[in-house]
């Protein structure tokens, strides 16, 4: 009876999720001007994203608010902050068995490894690249989700060429003190349902 309870919640979030902005949302609440991905794929995005969310906060109510969860054309991007390794791990685990997962990228962090200097110097760098890519015109900034820790850059997103993809990296690559730049940037030619 709760996983019907639960499994109709997610449901009805999705659902008026999607009723209620059809340019389509993008992890973070971010809206996206074009998503290449059809309807289909974006609830089923969705969806997969939702259930992640529900199974890790089943399993550690803190997961809610110490993970984040983004899924595009079923690769699943996580980060966030847990106390132990082994945390990771299981979230690792339960991202794996999320059906219809392609693959999984891990940029969760244990907590302690950085400090408030090294989490100011994040932000900051996570603020310079938005606003790089918000000012260059061949880029759509608001199809990538950016993170920033310990100074290496995480970048999920949706790149309409090699091009835009190129400009995206080289853009992360100019940040002064940028470590490394780990991109996760999928073509629009490489979505599943894109493929002949």
């Amino acid at each position: 009876m709760i996983k019907k309870i639960i499994s109709f919640f997610v449901l009805t979030l999705v659902l008026f999720g999607c009723a209620k902005n059809n340019l389509g949302t993008f992890g973070k609440g971010v809206s996206i001007g074009f998503d290449p991905r059809t309807v289909g794929m974006q609830i089923d995005d969705t969806l997969m994203q939702k259930n992640l969310v529900a199974r890790l906060t089943l399993t550690e109510k803190k997961y809610f608010l110490s993970v984040q969860v983004e899924v595009l054309d079923g690769r699943i991007f996580l980060t966030g902050k847990v106390s132990e390794a082994e945390e990771k791990i299981k979230i690792t685990k339960l991202a794996w068995e999320t059906k219809g997962v392609r693959s999984v990228k891990n940029a969760i962090t244990i907590k302690g490894q950085s400090n408030f200097k090294s989490t100011a110097k994040d932000v900051l760098i996570t603020s310079q690249l938005r606003t790089a890519l918000i000012f260059n015109k061949s880029i759509k900034s608001n199809n990538y989700t950016l993170e920033t820790i310990n100074k290496n850059i995480y970048i999920f997103g949706i790149a309409m060429d090699n091009e835009e993809k190129k400009k995206v990296i080289e853009e992360a690559n100019k940040i002064f003190d940028v470590e490394k730049v780990i991109p996760a940037i999928y073509l629009v030619s490489e979505l599943s349902r894109n493929k002949v």
